[in-house]
């Protein structure tokens, strides 16, 4: 079975950016996305992800509100945040939630980290 990679940011462009990033990276990788936190807890049960890339910033419940509910669901799930949002307090509630909290912009780099995170390298 494909891993299972869940996208979450409410920008069109950074969702395209991670999607084009991983998938030159990861080709085998299936990739689904949701536009706000609210959608990617919706999506969880039946999506059943392995992976989610978090943005923090969005309408509706934020990143890490999403985070815990995910948790909720299916504490196995690998989840990334993924934001410019670089202030300790927000990498803290990363570490909290169990996540990895990885700095955008999204590069090779950046996603580079996730995926290790995701394949249990770093």
């Amino acid at each position: 079975m494909k891993p299972k990679l869940l996208i979450v940011d409410d920008s069109s462009v950074s969702r395209m950016m991670i999607r084009g990033r991983l998938t030159t990276m990861q080709p085998d990788w299936e990739v689904v996305e949701a536009a706000s936190g609210d959608e990617a807890v919706a999506m969880v049960p039946t999506v059943r992800p392995d992976f989610v890339t978090m943005d923090v910033n969005m309408p509706g419940i934020n990143g890490f509100e999403a985070a815990e509910k995910i948790r909720a669901i299916d504490p196995t799930i690998k989840i990334v945040i993924l934001t410019a949002n670089i202030q300790s307090s927000s990498r803290d509630k990363a570490q909290n939630l169990a996540a990895r909290f990885v700095q955008k912009p999204v590069t090779q780099a950046t996603m580079q980290q996730a995926i290790d995170y995701f394949l249990g390298k770093s």
